[in-house]
């Protein structure tokens, strides 16, 4: 007997039927824009090889006016179609079945020329307003999400997902927000609904019944004047009754302001919102948004709340979830933390996705563990991100492999970053590395602080020591109100009422979160997230915002967080979850003071002045100082070894102590260890 029977039941659609109830959503990795699908193509074959029921692809356009950038992909003509088929072929060659998102941007495209919406009216994520859709203009939008579906049928993909939800243009047809048109594509419901309608009827005319057609649909909308859930049901019905073989959730538009994949979110945050969704239509419908776990994919089925889960960043951070869950190694599950720093952050700038807790995400062409041809005796030093990383990989390889750690325990920071609210996920990443040391055969050495005579007679040392505190050089910093932020998340320093936090960046803003935040935090209570966020039924309140907007719980402390810089607070935090440290603090009253000078720390607390001229000096009325102001390195290590003739590497922290950087230490860790 399975423990996920729900989750691995084949879903039998008619016409042909999934291995099981998983689906791989979508993300766009920045592979899609390459010459070339050789590496989207690997991508994706290593994830059919790990038994995911459907996949669906990164979001390509039904043509330029579409694409979310400039020259972004597109399925348009028939030599796209043959660029694709090399993707097709290798899922296929794996067992896998795979679908072609078609994603319109309208509004949202970084366009120098705006784009094209229902109405101009410009988006707050885009520098450039739209262009409004001629009457023409609208037919030759419709057309091209059907020649899009044609292709991909010739492309050799098993359906298209058409994109209805997340504010892209079938969203901004939908809702009076952003759509202002008198024509019979706007006005009433009816009309502001038959766009997506009229997408779906003939892009299922076109390829006929045996082709899977997903139509993702925006069951909260989560913006002021959102669809109401009325509207949303209508829309399913008449999506399916256009031809749709599945719907999918969709939730929150991108300029929504609340979060609904950061690691903050609980886990199946929105389940709720599909489950509401259940019994109104026949055809199946997939829920979405923070699952990573097969247990709580099994937990959402069993509950009748879907027929079928989609994640999309678990198969970032391991492409063979499913078939380690069919075969009861759910413990070896490298789990999705939800931290956005290698996917998203890096598409919102450009860049090609990986994954922080998998550096080989998106780049399975060139960087593989191969066994090793020369077994060589490596010491890892430090058992932190980065040391376990390598020690992991190395030990794959074929190596010899002795792990030392100062502390009792592996993790290192990792350990400290579990403590912060909205972090608990950093517990499944630890557990994750804890299990892989104990099936490797590294040698680990806890409570050992390696010196350099212990290390001479290895091959090679890899220095993953990391970072201590900087020394702020404040006068009276050794005031006993004084305390680091290891004394605060590692040593559970007593911390009074009244605190000022020094150092704005990633350790400045998980400590004053830790400080403000009564524990257990709301990511493990998702009915107290939905009230501190002001997330509503929208069966009750259009587009599922509460009227009285967000009701967080009273702070623990009175915080206030300093920053010498003037430049905003978090100014270097990711790209996609900054904004939501910033209003999580706001909501708990916290203190935001820059461009300050720290002129010293005494019994009356700690007094400040601003700029240059240290103008304005005053004493903040504090009961303890927090250090959070940078780190160093510790490598004191190398240079002995250096000077012993061993070969040393230098990784994470010890290698650069700017913030705490486990994406880079983790890939840097994985690349050196992969080659030694």
């Amino acid at each position: 007997m399975t423990q996920y029977p729900h989750m691995l039941k084949p879903l039998d659609l008619g016409f042909t039927t999934l291995k099981n109830r998983v689906l791989m959503g979508s993300m766009h990795t920045g592979l899609e824009e390459e010459k070339t699908f050789k590496r989207l193509a690997a991508y994706f074959a290593e994830r059919a090889q790990g038994d995911v029921g459907l996949m669906v692809t990164g979001g390509f356009g039904p043509n330029q006016d579409g694409a979310p950038v400039i020259g972004g992909g597109c399925m348009e003509t028939i030599e796209d179609a043959n660029k694709h088929r090399e993707i097709t072929q290798a899922v296929h060659a794996e067992g896998g079945k795979i679908a072609m998102q078609i994603l319109h941007a309208g509004r949202y495209a970084y366009n120098p020329q705006g784009g094209v919406a229902p109405s101009a009216i410009k988006s707050p994520i885009t520098p450039v307003a739209p262009r409004e859709l001629t009457t023409e203009g609208v037919e030759e939008q419709i057309a091209a999400y059907v020649n899009a579906t044609v292709l991909a049928r010739e492309a050799g993909y098993d359906g298209v997902e058409i994109m209805g939800s997340e504010g892209y243009l079938i969203n901004q047809f939908l809702v009076t927000h952003t759509n202002k048109r008198t024509d019979q594509w706007g006005g009433d419901y009816a009309n502001r609904m038959r766009f997506p309608v009229e997408v779906v009827r003939r892009c299922r005319e076109a390829v006929g019944p045996d082709f899977i057609l997903i139509y993702r649909l925006s069951m909260i909308d989560l913006i002021p004047n959102g669809s109401t859930w009325e509207e949303v049901v209508q829309l399913a019905k008449a999506i399916e009754a256009a031809g749709a073989t599945i719907i999918n959730t969709g939730i929150g538009w991108h300029e929504a302001r609340i979060p609904t994949i950061a690691t903050s979110v609980p886990r199946a945050a929105f389940a709720w919102v599909t489950k509401k969704m259940m019994g109104e239509v026949s055809i199946p419908l997939i829920t979405t948004n923070r699952i990573n776990h097969p247990d709580t994919a099994e937990e959402i089925l069993a509950d009748g709340a879907a027929d079928m889960v989609s994640m999309a960043r678990p198969f970032l951070a391991d492409p063979h979830l499913v078939r380690k869950a069919a075969q009861g190694r759910t413990d070896e599950i490298n789990i999705c933390i939800g931290c956005n720093q290698a996917c998203l952050d890096h598409t919102f700038s450009m860049k090609t996705s990986s994954c922080l807790v998998n550096p080989r995400a998106c780049n399975e062409t060139e960087l593989n563990y191969l066994p090793t041809s020369q077994k060589k005796k490596v010491a890892v030093v430090g058992a932190g991100a980065a040391g376990m990383q390598a020690a992991i990989v190395l030990d794959e390889r074929g190596h010899e492999v002795t792990l030392f750690e100062a502390s009792d325990k592996i993790g290192g920071q990792l350990n400290m970053a579990a403590v912060i609210p909205g972090k608990e996920e950093f517990h499944g990443m630890l557990a994750y590395f804890s299990r892989m040391v104990e099936l490797s055969d590294v040698t680990v050495r806890l409570n050992t602080r390696a010196q350099a005579e212990d290390l001479v007679d290895f091959d090679e040392v890899i220095v993953a020591t990391g970072v201590t505190p900087r020394d702020t050089g404040i006068e009276g910093q050794d005031h006993p109100k004084v305390l680091t932020y290891i004394d605060v998340l590692a040593g559970k320093a007593d911390v009074g009422e009244k605190v000022a936090v020094i150092g704005a960046g990633g350790i400045g803003f998980d400590v004053t979160e830790y400080l403000v935040q009564e524990h257990p935090s709301p990511t493990v209570n998702i009915d107290e997230w939905l009230e501190e966020w002001g997330v509503g039924d929208p069966e009750k309140v259009a587009g599922g915002l509460l009227p009285q907007g967000p009701q967080p719980s009273a702070p623990s402390r009175q915080v206030t967080l300093l920053q010498r810089k003037t430049s905003k607070h978090g100014a270097g935090l990711g790209k996609t979850t900054g904004w939501i440290h910033r209003a999580s603090l706001r909501m708990k009253d916290v203190n935001f003071i820059g461009g300050v000078n720290y002129e010293r720390i005494g019994d009356k607390g700690l007094m400040i002045s601003e700029g240059e001229a240290r103008e304005n000096p005053r004493w903040l009325d504090v009961d303890n100082i927090i250090l959070c102001a940078g780190q160093e390195s510790l490598r004191e290590l190398a240079e002995p070894l250096e000077a012993k003739g061993v070969t040393v590497h230098i990784v994470g922290g010890a290698d650069k102590a700017a913030e705490l950087d486990a994406k880079r230490a983790i890939n840097k860790a994985a690349r050196l260890a992969a080659v030694i």
